[in-house]
């Protein structure tokens, strides 16, 4: 079993041997392709500063490795300059990793490919909270049967997002209330069901990941992501351009903010925390929703005339205030993105995400920026992907292997 990477890569160092900077280049060029996605080698070229026969014999090393591929650009458009085409370069759809995040009620199975692009996805309905023996065997079958059917992928690994704490030195999950699993192995056990290498890290600091490489936090250097959903509240700060993880990937446990006093009890053993007090199951059922309605949340809420539901998102608008003004304090974001029902809280808000921040400090206010997040419901699918592919974007020679 691996030991769980970085979680956001260093940029590779310029210096040392002439094989080191040619690593550090082939890093630059697959990160420029994998975040960016298709790109000419005359881009590459301005955005690296290296010259063309240097992209051309690195590009095509890449190429040699499976990494990425080439086309020529469509000369009947009239949009190719004058002269010698430059070739078009995509990341790979063939090179996968496996993404698994296992939920209170299901479990999501996707195959995720360099670039960010989810070319599979599923969910097995649990029906009811799986022991992790239970999400190890479904994750093992579903596994088997997207590749059985997805022939010619080269798959580099597993990477689980779980609602819970994980250490990211084994991928062990210290405690993840919600599912019951306390001190689980669960990379261990999936690694030894499926055969694949694993990777484990906390589901929220994953889907802020994938938010921060696609989605809403592009280039932000300094966000704060909060993220509702089946098993709680969750969230992960970047600052200084760093995911904050911790000495052991612990950070950021944001459903553990102390909103309310005389609170609700937690599993963790405390009373008011924020998802004890504000919960999707209970905003699902007043609207009448199944387990798997989430999606359809912020629509019925946006419709609901019911007093009691009235009531009810107003109360939990005003806990997530006190959460989202805690967060803006300690972390000054200039970008915060909001995620899952409790981005669906303010969907219908007149004030927008206007509000969310109402009491923090006057300072940290200036220039913030809060958005919904972009990529849905494969957010965390994504950030299982980054989590695999990280060891492959510091050094494509050896790390995809």
């Amino acid at each position: 079993m691996s030991t769980a990477p970085e979680l956001v890569p260093r940029a590779g160092a310029a210096g040392g041997t002439t094989e080191e900077l040619r690593r550090s280049n082939l890093a630059r060029i697959l990160g420029f392709i994998h975040r960016e996605g298709a790109l000419s080698r005359a881009e590459l070229t301005r955005l690296t500063a290296l010259n063309r026969s240097t992209i051309g014999t690195l590009v095509g090393e890449l190429r040699d490795l499976g990494l990425v591929t080439e086309t020529l650009p469509d000369t009947k458009s009239g949009t190719n300059p004058a002269g010698r085409p430059s070739p078009i370069v995509h990341p790979s759809s063939s090179v996968v990793a496996v993404a698994v995040n296992p939920e209170v009620d299901a479990i999501h199975v996707g195959l995720v490919a360099l670039g960010g692009r989810v070319l599979e996805r599923m969910r097995i309905e649990t029906h009811g909270v799986p022991s992790s023996r239970d999400a190890v065997e479904l994750t093992r079958d579903a596994i088997s049967g997207l590749l059985d059917t997805a022939a010619g992928l080269t798959v580099v690994g597993v990477g689980l997002a779980v609602p819970g704490l994980v250490r990211l030195a084994d991928g062990q999950v210290r405690v993840a209330d919600h599912m019951g699993w306390f001190n689980e192995p669960l990379a261990e056990m999936v690694q030894a069901a499926t055969g694949l290498k694993v990777s484990a890290a906390n589901a929220a600091q994953l889907g802020m990941r994938a938010e921060g490489v696609f989605g809403a936090g592009r280039g932000v250097d300094d966000l704060v992501y909060l993220i509702g959903g089946a098993s709680g509240i969750g969230g992960g700060v970047i600052t200084g351009g760093r995911l904050l993880v911790g000495a052991d990937g612990y950070a950021s446990e944001f459903g553990h903010t102390f909103v309310k006093s005389n609170g609700a009890s937690c599993p963790c053993g405390a009373h008011g925390c924020f998802e004890a007090e504000v919960r999707q199951e209970v905003l699902l059922e007043a609207v009448g929703l199944p387990p798997s309605g989430a999606a359809q949340l912020a629509e019925r809420l946006a419709r609901t005339t019911d007093p009691a539901v009235v009531a009810l998102v107003e109360e939990y608008r005003a806990l997530t205030r006190i959460a989202v003004k805690n967060a803006v304090n300690l972390f000054n974001p200039s970008l915060m993105v909001v995620s899952g029902f409790l981005a669906a809280l303010f969907a219908d808000d007149s004030d927008g995400f206007a509000s969310l921040a109402d009491g923090s400090i006057t300072a940290s206010l200036e220039g913030l920026r809060i958005v919904s997040a972009q990529l849905g419901a494969d957010q965390l699918l994504l950030g299982a992907g980054e989590l695999v592919f990280t060891e492959g974007l510091f050094d494509p020679v050896a790390g995809f292997m």
